[in-house]
Order: structure tokens, then sequence, then C-alpha cells
């Protein structure tokens, strides 16, 4: 949720309109994340004080706004140093409207400003605090409480260095944030900082750098003599650096970032980054290495599609292949994930298997539920992290707890595992994002290697999410004899799902008529059951954040026990009806929404006159192992919420009241 993005350029020069084009761009970058409103903030052409623009909706209206405020020829002049900061707010505190728009200033005369994502919690006190010291505010947001804090400390400590201006307000604060912070005070200087909240910088220089590492630095910055303390090129000074939430918002500048962890100040001073920590622990490393990042731009550009979920919807044959590629050997009918490989005897000796997520991760745990207690033999529970943390619940040292985000920084997923790594638990993660706070607080994970998902509703990740689970109940049933033949009716299976996946794919046009009889509906209901049951769960979640249509995902089995009441002519019903062991009792809940005058919509696997003749519309899939099915039953649940959300008028790729990465409670 929310955006950061800011840009430093340091003897590098560049008008201030360049500078607000990267801004833009840059939150261009970072819309999937989920917004209502946005903003900038530079220098003045005198570079004596901070210019704001701030405006609700979209970027484009942003970026209208900042083409009629900088007309004039001052802001095209070349500067030598510039920071420039920007943001796209998803309202938590404070009604979305200009003045809770970010930056948020400290005073009148703009001494510091901040962009700010997550949480203060303790906010209302630290208000108290200022408000008895003369402070009036003029949003409601807690971030503006940051800045005035930040301008308190200012006045009282005048000695005090920006950075330890930011450290010292951060140490008054509670809650999950990530802080990016300029002042006219302190020209051509940023600080940034994090708490639970992602965030990363990246370097960008015209030649190589003298190391890999920055230094992590505890109290005072030691003296500009002491190489240890500076972040330098070899041979020039020239350095552009970028804050931004998401590697996305970097990666056409540049592929070398550093992943901030909590607790790290970064601050840029003379074109000097340094990193320090507020608290120091035994365990902390003595750096903080630079990565390369292995994506690039054309990954996160929509290319033909309309839309970017259209676009992750259509990828997923190569991206269900990206999954695979380098694990499963299908010539030798083995299976190698090399991030859990060394824990594997420890995993088959622990007393249960917990699948930890929210949303479309919690959902793919549904599906793979019943593959993991077939192939382990070991207890499997299912956890919604959310209602997993309310009730404290009892963890062991020998439990296994999987946590499954596409982001890797979901901020209930992320509370849980700390929660099961302070109980002694063997914490493994399951992430799409090389680098998040998931990845790096795990013992052990499989990266699903999806590729970039920018469209809200995830859908690749989710597939991809499915088989990585798959590939580890069977990593964990390669030496059961009794399972060897089930085992290798899954890995054939495995070795055509990608030209299944296109073959289903193909309906897309069917999926697209079929919108048009239901986007006029109020409601939809999905049912099936066994493995199909997730499909429902999920297919449901999407119909209702993209489309804002109500949809209920409903066990078949509990259709006698109140849903069938729902069940008449009007109400469209779709249901998953394939040739499994639970076929019967499909067919058996597919004849009494018929007799209650139901017409539903059945998928069905192709050539399956019998169970079609129970409907006139109908969709075909190809036929495929039990424990696969819901990957191939859900894509044509994917189109339909994206045709459906199409007709309707609604923003595909950020729903509103959503985000990306649910990075607050």
């Amino acid at each position: 949720m929310c955006g950061i993005f800011a840009y430093l350029n340091y003897l590098t020069p560049k008008s201030r309109l360049e500078v607000l084009d990267l801004l833009v761009t840059g939150l261009k970058r970072l819309e999937y994340r989920g917004y209502d409103s946005t903003g900038v903030a530079i220098d003045s052409p005198d570079s004596k004080n901070i210019v704001m623009v701030k405006r609700m909706g979209k970027v484009k209206v942003l970026e209208d706004a900042i083409q009629e405020h900088f007309t004039g020829g001052e802001y095209s002049e070349p500067v030598a140093t510039h920071i420039g900061i920007a943001h796209t707010r998803w309202a938590t505190h404070g009604e979305p409207c200009e003045r809770n728009s970010h930056p948020q200033r400290s005073d009148e005369g703009n001494g510091f400003v901040v962009v700010h994502n997550g949480i203060i919690t303790n906010y209302n006190d630290v208000k108290t605090f200022l408000r008895k010291r003369g402070y009036e505010f003029e949003s409601e947001t807690d971030t503006e409480v940051f800045a005035k804090l930040v301008h308190h400390l200012w006045k009282t400590h005048p000695t005090y260095s920006f950075r330890e201006l930011v450290e010292q307000a951060i140490l008054q604060l509670e809650g999950a944030f990530a802080v990016a912070v300029k002042s006219k005070h302190f020209p051509g200087e940023c600080v940034a900082a994090r708490r639970s909240s992602p965030l990363l910088v990246g370097i960008k220089t015209k030649t190589r750098l003298a190391t890999d590492h920055i230094p992590i630095l505890y109290g005072k910055v030691l003296p500009r003599s002491d190489s240890t303390s500076e972040f330098m090129p070899l041979e020039e000074k020239e350095v552009e650096y970028f804050f931004a939430s998401d590697a996305s918002a970097v990666i056409e500048h540049t592929n070398r970032v550093i992943y901030l962890e909590d607790d790290d100040v970064a601050a840029v001073r003379d074109g000097t980054l340094s990193i320090h920590r507020l608290k120091k622990s035994l365990d902390d490393p003595h750096a903080r290495e630079i990565t390369t990042l292995k994506m690039e731009i054309q990954q996160i550009m929509k290319g033909n599609y309309d839309y970017f979920m259209q676009k992750e919807i259509f990828e997923q044959p190569d991206s269900v292949v990206n999954t695979m590629r380098g694990r499963v050997r299908f010539d030798g009918n083995a299976i190698v994930l090399g991030g859990i490989k060394d824990y594997i005897p420890e995993i088959k000796r622990c007393r249960r298997l917990m699948l930890i997520g929210c949303g479309t991760s919690y959902h793919s745990a549904v599906a793979t539920r019943q593959l993991l207690e077939e192939l382990t033999e070991l207890p499997v529970m299912v956890e919604l992290a959310s209602d997993f943390l309310d009730r404290n619940t009892p963890i062991f040292r020998d439990d296994v707890c999987f946590f499954i985000s596409q982001s890797g920084e979901t901020a209930d997923t992320l509370m849980a595992l700390r929660y099961c790594k302070q109980r002694g638990a063997l914490i493994m993660g399951i992430t799409n994002t090389v680098g998040s706070s998931i990845c790096r607080e795990s013992h052990c994970g499989v990266h699903i290697n999806a590729g970039p998902e920018i469209g809200v509703a995830s859908t690749k990740a989710y597939t991809s999410q499915f088989i990585s689970l798959v590939m580890f109940a069977l990593v964990m049933s390669e030496d059961r004899l009794s399972l060897q033949q089930r085992r290798l009716e899954i890995l054939q299976a495995l070795s055509n799902l990608a030209d299944q996946i296109r073959k289903v794919l193909k309906l897309d046009s069917k999926v697209q008529e079929l919108a048009k009889d239901l986007y006029q509906h109020k409601s939809l209901l999905i049912m099936g059951r066994g493995y199909n049951f997730a499909t429902c769960l999920e297919g449901a979640l999407k119909v209702k954040e993209l489309t804002y249509m109500h949809s209920e995902g409903i066990m078949a089995g509990e259709l006698k026990h109140g849903p069938l009441a729902l069940v008449d002519d009007s109400m469209p019903v779709l249901m998953i009806v394939l040739r499994d062991p639970v076929y019967v009792k499909c067919m058996n809940a597919l004849q009494q929404v018929t007799s209650r005058k139901g017409c539903p919509i059945i998928i069905c696997e192709e050539g399956d006159e019998e169970t079609k003749a129970f409907s006139s519309r109908s969709l075909e899939i190809p036929r495929t192992v039990d424990c696969l099915q819901g990957i191939l039953t859900v894509i044509p649940m994917q189109l339909l919420s994206y045709h459906i959300a199409v007709l309707r008028g609604c923003d595909v790729d950020c729903p509103r009241n959503l985000a990306k990465s649910v990075t607050v409670e």
C-alpha cells in the first residue's frame, strides 16, 4: 500500500523538469500498489524553499497539474545537486483529499517535508505533545506528526545533523512505516528509514563501485577521512540515488539496489551514502550488500495488452514453466528445490505443516492442502495470518511453518512469521520477490519465479504458488515406494501443463460472451468441492475485488446447509464439475441446483456430454490429474472477472480501496 519514490542527483546536472519527470515516472511504476492521491516536492528555483504539488486521483492528474504549475524557464535550468520526493497515498488516517496527501510538511515554510508508508500507532500521543508546544495541524494524517516532530527536534537541537534528527524522531514513534525526508535547511540531503514497511535504495554511477557492501554504522558518523564510512565510486564522485518502495520503480534507471532492513536509516550527504542502525543486535551484519536485480524493464510494461492483469493472465504458460525451470527434471522424474534442500531431513521429522497467508496466497494453500496431506502423511493446517495472530495459536519447535506472500511484505503474514520464529519453528518462505522481508527472515524457502506482477488482483502468482507447493509435496514423497505411481502421474501432468493452460486461454472469447450475460447481475455463486474448492474461493475473490459485484465461493457439500436457499431462476450459479473422486457428489449438487430452477454455468472436462447436459452454457478444459485441476479451472475465473470488470467500467489494474502489497494490518 502507498508508494514512495525519491530521486537525488549529486554532481549529475539535471533540470527540475527532468527531476519531476523522473518522479512522475517512478510513481507510475508504483501505481499497482493501490492509492487515492499523489504528490511531489522539489526545490524552488532559488533553492531556498520547497515547492509541493498534491492532487486527488491518479498519477495522470498530478502529471497534468505539474505541467500547468512548472512552466517557467527557471525550471529548465540544470542543477548539479537536487533531491525530489514523491508519493502515492492509500488513505488510512483522514479521507482522501489534497490536504491529507503526501508530502506532509513541518510548517508553513516547508522546512521539512516527508513521504510515508505505513501507520504510526502512537501519533495521537505525539500530536498532543506537539500541540502543547505550539504546533497547529493542517491535516488528519499521522504523517504530519513525523514532519513536525523532526522540526521540533531541529529547533531544540540545532547542532544535530539531518540524519540524527530523523533518527531521534523515529525512536519516539511506534508502528510500521517507511519514510523519506528532505529539508530546505539541509539542501542536497535525503534521509530514509524503514520499520516493517519495504524500502530500497537504487544506486547509479558512471564508474564501477569501490565496494559492493555499504558498512553499517552505529552512533555518530565516522570522520570523513575514514574510508569505511563512505560509499564512493573509484574514480568519480557523480552519483544518483533512487529511494523506492519497490524495485519496479528503479529498474529502468539502475539494477543495483540495497534492500534496507528494519531500523535502518539511510542518509545521503555530499553524495555519500551511509547506513545506520537504530538498534544494535548481536546478529547484525557489518554491511548491507548491493544486490544486482535480474528484472528487466520489459517485464513491467503492458506490451500489446490493455491491462497488466490481462497480460499476466496470458503469461501463465510461461510463468508456470519458469517456476519449474531447473527444479523439475522430467527425464529423471526428480525434483530439486535448492532453497530447502538442506532442510528436508528436518522437515520430514516435523510434527505438522502450517501454511499461513492472506487472500490469494491463503487460497493457494487451501488448493494444495489435500495433496500435501496425501504425499507427506503429515497433519497440514491452513491459517489466515490475521486470524492466526488473534488466537495466540500454539506453536512448537518441531513445527514447519510456510509463509506465502507474492510481495513478501504482507504485514499480517510477516508478523505471523516473527511470532512463529520466536517460538522456535522452522520458517519457510514462499514468495515472488527476492530481497523481501519474508524472504530475508525465513530459514529457507522457494522463490516462485513468476516474474513481476503489477495488477493488484493476483493471477500468475497464484498458479506459481500452487505449483511451488506441489513441487514441495513431490520432494517430500520421493523416497516413498508406495507413492511412486502417484508421483509419476503428477510429474507427467506437470510436463503437459503449459500447453494445457494455452488451450484454456483460447476460451477467452467464449468467457467474454459469458461475461456479457453476467455483468449486470448483482451476485454470483461459485460452487465446487475437493481440489476445486480453492478455485471457488479464488474465483469469488477475483470477482469481488475487480468488479465490485458480490460473489461467494461455496463448498458444494454445504449446499443443503444454507446456500441452496439463494438458488432460483435469476441467481447466476457457476459450478465446477470434473471427472475426479468427488464427481458423483458434485453431480448430486448440480442436480439440486437445476431442480430449483437454477441454470448453472458449468466448467467441465472436454467431451463430457453427460455433465454438459445439465446446462446450456459450459466451459470445457483439458483433462489432467486431479491435484492440478485447480490451475486449469482458475484461469476461466480470472478471465471472467477481468471481462466483467471491463464491461462494468472498473479500473482493472487498480481496484478501488485495494493495494497490491498490504503493508499495514
